[in-house]
């Protein structure tokens, strides 16, 4: 939480996660802290959620 709050309006924050973003309240247990790192992250956020097959499997099929 400090880390988002540090930067939260002032620099740029780049995440990346195999969990989608309705999983992280469960994930970071706390509701309060849950709702403040996602309101700071969240709401200017440009997401890419990637669908689809791994490209690891395609690669090792590949092959």
């Amino acid at each position: 939480m400090e880390i988002i709050e540090d930067r939260h309006g002032e620099h740029s924050i780049i995440i990346a996660s195999q969990l989608p973003v309705e999983a992280w309240h469960e994930i970071i247990g706390e509701q309060t802290i849950a709702d403040a790192i996602l309101d700071r992250l969240v709401h200017n956020a440009h997401r890419i959620d990637i669908k689809g097959e791994s490209m690891r499997k395609k690669m090792k099929n590949k092959d």
